[in-house]
């Protein structure tokens, strides 16, 4: 059996290729909506992917399942959630029909060649989630090697059970989540201490709260030191534990979730956005399209498009976009040459398609002496700010988490998560000045952006919180 890993840093996502190198066949598990990467994979190896498994309906990025089958592959496929938690696409083939599919309870298998995938179904995360245990009999094994366990457990975590209610807006439905996880769990430390735990995502996901940083596991290790299911001694101690401090999940989820159930518009190849000129640039209006600005920070605050968005493309770079572009927005793009197929790709993995164009840094210099106006953002030090603060013409908005914000916080600040900042507009007044914190000054440059965007005057706390704190200024 051939096993590989292919690893998205920026979403913490793992996908996974098992194939059978007697027969060359082979099956993806969870795969991300660019296919091209895993086809490349297998056909490196020799192998043909005939199957694709999901673990779940993510909520993080969409799915390359339905993808891969309008290519012809078998997709294999969760029936072990309640009504609202079926896939919906499995009979809408492109020109009609159904997908080769099937549909998977507790205790099937999955025989690819020589791997075989056992299904066990293990709610909680979703009430749908499965995970799968690995055999590989074409070796002559006769008991499993490991477990694919998807966003059920990670290394030193277990994945979130609030997510329907949080992101999805299922009223209601986080303690019960909690509850069904708790029974995963136990089942879980059935298992035998030997398998091997291949999760679905690692240290940055927002699908847990505390992911470890290493790509696999055991499931004796994870029954010595896990503390979430070391919290799992009884039931409501889970619970309670499990529920506490999750941080907020980035406004895409919940169109995630929508797609992914509902089905992936099929994407074919990436798009193949046009290198654009100045003319294209001074005639660009960002309050109908959006333009993301991927420059340094130091640059984009000095000078950039008037309603330009800033996100660097490091590894926030797809929730920051998810969080602050409307789906049907159209997308164009500051970058480098060298890095707009990444950007692309990023953006696809989260639903954002319309992307139709990008603009080389350089040009701005040349839109500016052709007299296109450049809008610069405000960023102050501790000390300008604590003055505008106490003369009560600003207003303190800290874009951190909330586990962060009830450690110490500016005196009367409002929390909202820049992740969740889009959608909470309402609370943030127009009439003030506002001065945005986070703990270093990262995330809240991206808030400051999108706030400027929306007619808000703003500035940044250079060094954020941390620099707050190391000035001696007052906490709350």
């Amino acid at each position: 059996m051939l096993l590989r890993t292919i690893y998205d840093d920026k979403l913490a996502q793992a996908s996974y290729l098992l194939g059978c190198q007697r027969t060359g066949e082979a099956i993806v598990v969870d795969p991300q909506r660019d296919v091209d990467r895993y086809l490349e994979v297998a056909n490196k190896h020799g192998l043909r992917i005939v199957a694709a498994a999901e673990t779940h309906i993510h909520a993080d990025f969409l799915s390359g399942v339905r993808e891969l089958a309008e290519r012809g592959v078998k997709a294999c496929l969760s029936d072990a959630g309640d009504a609202d938690w079926k896939y919906q696409w499995l009979n809408l083939k492109s020109g009609g029909g159904a997908y080769d599919h099937r549909l998977l309870k507790d205790g099937d298998l999955i025989r690819v060649g020589g791997v075989e995938l056992k299904v066990i179904h293990t709610p909680g995360h979703t009430p749908e989630h499965l995970a799968f245990l690995v055999t590989d009999r074409g070796g002559g094994a006769t008991e499993p090697m490991g477990v694919l366990s998807g966003d059920f457990v990670f290394v030193g975590d277990l994945g979130r059970p609030d997510l329907l209610e949080s992101a999805a807006g299922i009223a209601g439905s986080s303690e019960p989540g909690a509850r069904r996880l708790f029974h995963s769990a136990r089942r879980f430390m059935e298992l035998p201490d030997y398998l091997q735990v291949w999760p679905a995502h690692g240290a940055g996901s927002a699908c847990g709260k505390a992911l470890g940083a290493v790509p696999s596991t055991t499931v004796g290790y994870e029954k010595r030191f896990n503390p979430a299911l070391r919290a799992a001694a009884s039931e409501r101690g889970f619970v309670d534990f499990i529920l506490a401090d999750q941080p907020e999940p980035p406004l895409y989820f919940a169109r995630m979730k929508r797609d992914n159930k509902r089905g992936p518009r099929v994407l074919g190849d990436p798009p193949r956005p046009r290198a654009m000129n100045v003319d294209d640039l001074l005639s660009l209006d960002t309050r109908t399209a959006a333009l993301i600005d991927t420059r340094a920070w130091d640059a984009f605050r000095k000078g950039h498009l008037p309603g330009a968005l800033y996100f660097p493309l490091n590894n926030s770079f797809n929730t920051d976009a998810g969080s602050m572009i409307g789906e049907d927005e159209r997308i164009y793009l500051i970058a480098d040459g060298s890095r707009v197929e990444e950007a692309v790709r990023d953006l696809v993995r989260i639903g954002l398609d319309r992307i139709e164009g990008w603009f080389d840094p350089a040009l701005l210099e040349q839109y500016a002496s052709r007299g296109g106006r450049l809008a610069t953002t405000s960023e102050i030090g501790v000390e300008q700010a604590r003055a505008l603060l106490a003369s009560g013409r600003a207003f303190p908005l800290d874009v951190r988490r909330q586990s962060e914000f009830s450690q110490g916080h500016v005196p009367g600040a409002r929390c909202i998560a820049h992740t969740r900042l889009a959608s909470r507009l309402e609370e943030v007044p127009k009439d003030r000045h506002i001065v945005v914190n986070c703990r270093s000054g990262s995330r809240s440059a991206r808030a400051c952006a999108l706030l400027q965007r929306r007619g808000y005057d703003v500035s940044n706390l250079a060094g954020g919180f941390l620099a707050w704190q190391q000035a001696g200024a007052a906490v709350e």
